[in-house]
C-alpha cells in the first residue's frame, strides 16, 4: 500500500523511469517547459513529477498557480527597482562606494527552501518565505543607514529565494506534464512583468517622493501574497514525520562554510578596493575567505550526507562546461548592467527615471532570449550551436558597452543596444545550458543538477559585481589623485566617491575631471565583463550536445 499524501509529498504519481534520457518520448516537451525564462534556472523537479500526467482531483491549478504568480512578479520587480535606485540611495548615505552590499547582500542570503520545504511543508514555507520578504521590504525603507539597509535586504534575500524556488517545486509538484509548460509560461510572464515594471518605478519613486517607498510599496503587495496564500492555495494537510531524519539531511555545515568564505571575500575585496591592499583587515578577510573555501570543499566531500554540490555532479565532465558558462556570464551580466546605471548618473548625470527607461530594452533582451532559444530547441533538438552564438552575442553587447563608455564616441542608441545584447545572449544561454543539464543528467540526478547550477549563477554574481566594484573604485581612487591636486584633493577624493550629489557643488573646472576619474574607473569594470564573456564563450565549445528526443 502507499503512504498517505501529504503537504510534503509530490501531488504526482511516484511512477519508475525506463530508459536514458534521450530516448524518453517526454524529455522535449520537458526540457522546453524548462527552458522559457529565467525562473526556469530554479525549477527543483520532485520525485515522481516527470512522468504521470495524474493530477489529484482535489488540487486546482488556478488556485495554486495565482499566488505562485504574484510572489514571482514582487521578487522580479524587487531586482530591477534597486538597479535604478542604488546611485541614489548611496548618495543620501553618502556610502556610494559600498552599494554594491545592496545586492550583494540579498544575492548571497537568497538559498534554496527545496529541503526545507520538504520538513516543514510547501505551503507553510511560502507563508514563511512571504513573510521574511515583507519584513525585509519594510525594513529597508525603514533603514536610517547603509549597515541596517544591508542588512535588510540580506533578510529580503532570504525570502525572495524562498518565494522563487518554491513556486517552481509547487508547480511541478501539482501540474500535468502536458500543462507544465503553459504553467511555466505564466511564471514566466510574471517574471517579465516584475522586471520591466520595477526598473522604471523604481526611478520614478526615487526621483519624486523618494527610494524608500520602492521598497515600501512591496509591502502590502507583499502582504495581499500572504493571504492568497494563507486563503487560496489548497494543499493537502501536512502529516507528522521523522522531524529528526529529515534535519539531518540538510547541509548546515556547507552553507555555513560557503556564505563565510563569500562573505569575507567579499569584504576583503571591499577594502581593498576602498582603503589598501596591504590593510590588516584585508589581509585578514581573503585569508578567511581561503580557509573556510577549504573547509567548504571538506564538507561537501567527505562529510556531508547530502550535499547541495555533490562531487559526482559538479566534477561531471559533462555538466562541468555548462556550470563554468553559468558562473561566468552571470558574473558578466549584473556587472555590466549595475555599471551602466552608474555610468549613466556619474558621466552623463541623467536621473534615476532615466535610467529606469533605459534599461527596458535590456530587461526585455533577456526574456526575447530565452523565449527564442526555448522555441528553436524545440523545432530543432539541439543546443550546442545555440549555446555558442547566444554568449558571442553577449560578448558582442559587452564590448559595444566597453566601447562607447570609454573609447569611442558616446551615443545612447549604441550602449542601450550593447545592453540589450548582452542581456539577450545572457538570457538564451541560461536556458540552452539549463537544457544541457538536464539532458546530460541521470534521471536521479536531475534535480540536484538544475539546483546546482542556480547555485553557481548566485555565486557569479556575488563574486562578478563585486571584483567589478572593486576595480572601478580601486581605478577612481587613481585617476582622481591623478587628475587632480591642491590642499583638498583627499577631501574631494573622499566626498565624490561617497555621493554623487557632492559633484554640483564642485567647480565646473574640477567637476569635469570627477567625471572624467568616473569614466576611468568604469572602464576597468566593463572591461572586466568583457574578460568575463570571453571566458564563458571559450566554455561554451566544450557544452556537450545530446539530441533532445521528440
Amino acid at each position: 500500500m502507499s503512504a498517505p499524501a501529504d503537504e510534503r509529498t509530490p501531488l504526482l504519481r511516484d511512477e519508475p523511469r525506463h530508459g536514458a534520457l534521450d530516448s524518453d518520448p517526454n524529455v522535449d516537451e520537458e526540457l522546453v517547459a524548462a527552458s522559457t525564462g529565467d525562473l526556469a534556472a530554479e525549477i527543483i523537479r520532485t520525485p515522481g513529477s516527470e512522468d504521470s500526467d495524474i493530477v489529484k482531483p482535489q488540487v486546482s491549478l488556478v488556485a495554486v498557480m495565482a499566488p505562485m504568480i504574484l510572489g514571482i512578479f514582487l521578487v522580479a520587480m524587487d531586482v530591477t527597482i534597486v538597479t535604478s535606485t542604488y546611485a541614489s540611495i548611496g548618495s543620501q548615505f553618502e556610502q556610494l562606494q559600498n552599494t554594491s552590499w545592496i545586492a550583494t547582500g540579498y544575492m548571497l542570503s537568497m538559498t534554496s527552501f527545496q529541503y526545507l520545504s520538504d520538513i516543514f511543508g510547501r505551503k507553510s514555507c511560502l507563508i514563511f518565505a512571504y513573510t521574511i520578504f515583507a519584513l525585509g521590504c519594510l525594513f529597508c525603507g525603514l533603514a536610517r543607514n547603509m549597515t541596517e539597509l544591508i542588512a535588510a535586504r540580506a533578510l529580503a534575500g532570504i525570502g525572495g529565494g524562498g518565494m522563487t524556488t518554491l513556486a517552481s517545486i509547487v508547480m511541478s509538484d501539482v501540474a500535468p506534464l502536458r500543462k507544465r509548460g503553459t504553467l511555466q509560461g505564466f511564471g514566466n510572464i510574471a517574471f517579465a512583468a516584475g522586471q520591466a515594471t520595477g526598473a522604471p518605478l523604481g526611478g520614478f519613486l526615487a526621483d519624486s517622493i523618494g527610494w524608500r517607498w520602492a521598497f515600501l510599496i512591496q509591502v502590502p503587495l507583499t502582504v495581499l501574497a500572504i493571504l492568497s496564500v494563507g486563503l487560496g492555495l489548497k494543499l493537502p494537510r501536512s502529516s507528522t514525520g521523522d522531524f529528526r531524519a529529515k534535519l539531518a539531511r540538510i547541509d548546515f555545515a556547507g552553507a555555513a562554510t560557503l556564505v563565510v568564505a563569500v562573505f569575507t571575500l567579499l569584504l576583503g575585496l571591499d577594502r581593498g578596493g576602498n582603503i589598501a591592499w596591504n590593510d590588516r583587515i584585508t589581509i585578514a578577510s581573503l585569508s578567511t575567505s581561503a580557509v573556510f573555501l577549504g573547509a567548504f570543499a571538506a564538507v561537501e566531500l567527505r562529510w556531508a550526507r547530502e550535499p547541495f554540490a555533490p562531487k559526482r555532479i559538479v566534477a561531471n565532465r559533462a555538466l562541468l562546461a555548462s556550470y563554468l558558462c553559468n558562473l561566468f556570464s552571470s558574473a558578466a551580466a549584473i556587472t555590466l548592467v549595475y555599471h551602466i546605471s552608474l555610468y549613466l548618473q556619474a558621466v552623463r548625470g541623467a536621473s534615476a527615471s532615466d535610467v529606469g527607461l533605459i534599461l527596458l530594452p535590456t530587461i526585455f533582451g533577456g526574456v526575447t532570449g530565452s523565449l527564442a532559444t526555448g522555441l528553436v530547441m524545440q523545432s530543432t533538438g539541439r543546443y550546442y550551436a545555440l549555446t555558442i552564438v547566444a554568449f558571442t552575442v553577449m560578448l558582442t553587447g559587452n564590448v559595444t558597452v566597453a566601447l562607447v563608455t570609454g573609447v569611442v564616441r558616446y551615443a545612447l542608441p549604441a550602449l542601450m543596444i550593447g545592453s540589450a545584447a548582452n542581456n539577450l545572449g545572457y538570457g538564451s544561454g541560461l536556458t540552452s545550458t539549463l537544457v544541457s543539464l538536464i539532458a546530460n543528467a541521470g534521471p536521479e540526478d536531475q534535480a540536484i543538477a538544475t539546483a546546482v547550477s542556480y547555485l553557481f549563477r548566485s555565486l557569479g554574481s556575488v563574486v562578478g559585481l563585486s571584483v567589478g566594484t572593486t576595480l572601478t573604485q580601486d581605478f577612481l581612487r587613481q585617476s582622481l589623485h591623478r587628475r587632480l591636486s591642491g590642499a583638498n584633493v583627499d577631501e574631494i577624493v573622499k566626498r565624490v566617491r561617497e555621493s554623487l550629489e557632492y559633484l554640483e557643488q564642485l567647480k565646473p573646472a574640477v567637476r569635469e575631471q570627477v567625471v572624467h576619474a568616473y569614466q576611468d574607473g568604469l572602464q576597468a569594470a566593463f572591461w572586466f565583463t568583457v574578460g568575463l564573456t570571453a571566458l564563458t564563450v571559450v566554455t561554451s565549445f566544450f557544452v556537450k550536445e545530446k539530441p533532445l528526443a521528440g
